[in-house]
């Protein structure tokens, strides 16, 4: 048999798992399962489990940690579709234009109220998924309306001159203040960097300074002096490479390969960002870093990223097996709906609301909170159905 036909270039199912697959390991945080595993301490599965729903502390990589390059890469996956279908319905570059810079007002600003749900002034940190992919949104946008060649070369422009402007920062001296950025000596024992790495340090780095200055720009209840993550609002940057890593994936899905020949480009271009990313990391170049985005954790999870649309496109979209996939493109074809139940609806007084109403369970504490927490998970899931059979779809 020869080669399949490639799929209808107008929504890939691949596409709509993949995205699925990220929202519910988000909408799964509901489960909590860094508290079952302390509760059952002897539980290996379980301590499996928690580790990969858990962000690493500084530097290498869970599975939790690829909810958010795997999100802003399908951003770019889907505007090459996005611009195909508006061009096919006539419309002009300066009418998508403005509907990019729009776009990317309402992502921030949706960003911000999420972020300050039950405070009394807006919580202006902008590190969120939503608020990254808005600020980067219409340069991804102009990046769309140039050569792949012009999109390679942005990628690299954007992490050798992030690289450079880390490496040639100060290094923090002996009385630097971690105590006052949140960073304690055991903390640094445990996870801090020494020599050349000490310049992606957790709050000892330009992209802290450049936070401290910007934030108190906003109004805020007391001032900023540092996340206690150590995530920086320059991570907007790098992400933005990662976009556009994304923006050529779908430039590869929506072109004229073969559906093979597009799964393999695909999974080179997975293994080479991992090796790359892992390799620049290993030799001290420049740590993988989620939390500060160094350019070598673009590379590392950009690969990840990479494998796993491969891996959706070929099972889904050339293979045809998408049946199995319902569950995922339910939540992924929604995905704004289901980021904003998960900011919103994941919290204590949900589980409680579950609680009350159904009583007790005969289980010890730990494995009931457990249940009641999966029946939570459970009816976002039928909220999201219920909006899915009906084709109530949030779009911005």
């Amino acid at each position: 048999m020869g080669d399949p036909a490639p799929p209808p270039a107008d929504r890939l199912t691949s596409v709509d798992a993949y995205r699925g697959f990220v929202m519910l390991l988000m909408m799964a945080e509901v489960l909590h399962l860094a508290g079952a595993a302390k509760a059952y301490p002897d539980s290996d599965l379980l301590a499996l489990l928690a580790h990969h729903q858990t962000h690493v502390e500084w530097a290498g990589c869970s599975l939790h940690d690829l909810i958010q390059p795997s999100f802003s890469f399908l951003v770019g996956v889907s505007l090459p579709f996005s611009l195909a279908a508006r061009r096919a319905r006539g419309q002009s570059t300066g009418r998508m234009a403005l509907h990019a810079v729009w776009r990317a007002f309402l992502l921030i600003a949706l960003g911000t109220v999420l972020r300050s749900h039950n405070q009394t002034v807006p919580n202006y940190g902008f590190i969120d998924t939503l608020c990254q992919i808005g600020a980067g949104y219409p340069f991804l946008f102009l990046l769309a309306l140039r050569p792949v060649r012009d999109q390679w070369l942005a990628v690299a422009a954007i992490l050798v001159g992030y690289w450079a402007l880390f490496a040639l920062w100060p290094l923090p001296g002996p009385n630097y203040p971690w105590a006052a950025v949140g960073v304690s000596p055991q903390w640094l024992e445990q996870h801090g960097f020494t020599g050349f790495a000490a310049h992606w340090s957790k709050n000892a780095n330009p992209g802290h300074e450049f936070a401290v200055w910007f934030l108190n720009l906003f109004p805020r209840e007391k001032p900023f002096t540092h996340d206690g993550g150590g995530y920086v609002v320059l991570n907007a940057v790098p992400t933005l490479a990662t976009m556009t890593l994304g923006l050529i994936a779908g430039g590869v899905l929506h072109g004229d390969r073969s559906a093979w020949g597009k799964v393999g480009w695909l999974a080179a271009a997975g293994v080479v960002g991992l090796a790359a990313g892992y390799g620049l990391g290993a030799a001290g170049v420049c740590p993988v870093v989620k939390r500060i985005w160094t350019p070598s954790w673009v590379l590392f999870s950009g690969g990840w990223c990479f494998l796993f649309l491969a891996g959706f496109y070929a099972v889904n979209d050339v293979r045809g097996w998408r049946r199995w996939a319902l569950p995922l493109v339910v939540v992924g074809a929604n995905s704004i709906a289901a980021y904003c139940l998960s900011s919103v609806f994941v919290r204590p007084e949900v589980l409680k609301a579950v609680t009350r109403h159904l009583g007790p369970l005969p289980l010890d504490p730990p494995a009931a909170e457990l249940v009641y927490r999966g029946l939570t998970l459970g009816l976002l899931w039928l909220v999201l159905l219920w909006m899915y059979r009906r084709k109530l779809f949030i779009k911005i």
